[in-house]
């Protein structure tokens, strides 16, 4: 399927960064990419395809972004003091630049965040950051601990970025309230190696009150992107 592409200077990265997007109308759903992903990442997989009818009846309009995680969490060169700086100028891209041009492109006040695999971390993060800014969390194979990208490196960027860490210690009743307002999925499989993870932060929402869904497919699969368009479609609607 051939999306509509948009490419800017980003302000908050210093770089070209592109997306793409699907469709014309419909409930906006922005889509973080994976590890080595990017903003085709997901029509390339095929994903956009299963969402024909979605785009076509104009009942969802896509948002792929791009990604610089190869800068930032999985940078072998970069120093772990930049590489979570790097996440921070990441968050200030989507929250600052990224938000407000599908707002501006798209008027329908309810928002979707999604993703598979680290994709699916930005997903909750964000949401947990700015829960004002987001009606719904379709999470994907998630990994939720960064600990394990920075080699050892531990402080207060990282605690900020990491939501079992943050989480657990979020006692705010005002922001709790806002983070209960979102209707988070958390999806996983039978023979998943994150799985624990998603249990894992399955758990700290549980924590702190935060109602959701958590749902493990019982499928054992080689290949998880063979199971991402069912996955999502089905906790779409």
């Amino acid at each position: 399927m051939k999306p509509e592409i948009h490419q800017w200077k980003s302000p908050s990265l210093g770089k070209k960064m592109k997306l793409s997007v699907f469709g014309t109308a419909g409930t906006p759903v922005l889509i973080f990419p994976s590890e080595e992903g990017g903003w085709n990442e997901w029509n390339e997989a095929g994903i956009m395809d299963a969402l024909d009818e979605q785009i076509e009846e104009e009942y969802n309009q896509f948002y792929c972004i791009n990604s610089v995680a190869d800068e930032s969490l999985l940078s072998g060169d970069a120093e772990p003091r930049r590489r979570i700086h790097r996440q921070m100028q990441y968050e200030q891209y989507v929250v600052d630049e990224v938000i407000p041009f599908i707002r501006d492109n798209n008027s329908n006040p309810f928002l979707i965040f999604s993703g598979a695999f680290l994709g699916a971390y930005y997903a909750i993060l964000y949401a947990l950051k700015y829960p004002q800014k987001v009606n719904k969390v379709i999470a994907i194979s998630g990994t939720y601990d960064i600990k394990p990208y920075l080699d050892g490196h531990y402080d207060d960027n990282v605690y900020y970025n990491n939501p079992v860490d943050f989480l657990p210690n979020l006692n705010d009743p005002t922001i709790l309230a806002k983070i209960s307002e979102v209707d988070f999925r958390l999806l996983s499989y039978s023979n998943d190696p994150q799985r624990s993870g998603t249990q894992r932060m399955s758990d700290t929402l549980w924590l702190k009150n935060v109602d959701h869904n958590f749902y493990v497919w019982d499928e054992v699969i080689s290949d998880p992107w063979k199971l991402v368009d069912s996955m999502f479609i089905e906790h779409l609607f």
